[in-house]
């Protein structure tokens, strides 16, 4: 997958690679299969979830990297 931004949706991301429905639970995001939830932007994710969508991008970023 290309870099994430905040307006990646986490839709494409989970598509993209399963794993990383890790952020999204650590940050409170529990039903990730809703299509409320996968249709959201990673930054609409952050704001609802009081969530720093920089150092998330930061730290989902590395994570992408890493696995390729």
């Amino acid at each position: 997958m290309n870099r994430i931004t905040r307006e990646t949706v986490i839709g494409d991301i989970l598509e993209a690679d399963e794993g990383a429905a890790k952020f999204f639970v650590d940050m409170g995001m529990h039903c990730l299969g809703c299509p409320a939830s996968s249709g959201e932007t990673v930054e609409q994710a952050c704001d609802v979830h009081g969530v720093d969508v920089d150092k998330f991008l930061e730290d989902i970023n590395e994570y992408f990297t890493v696995r390729q």
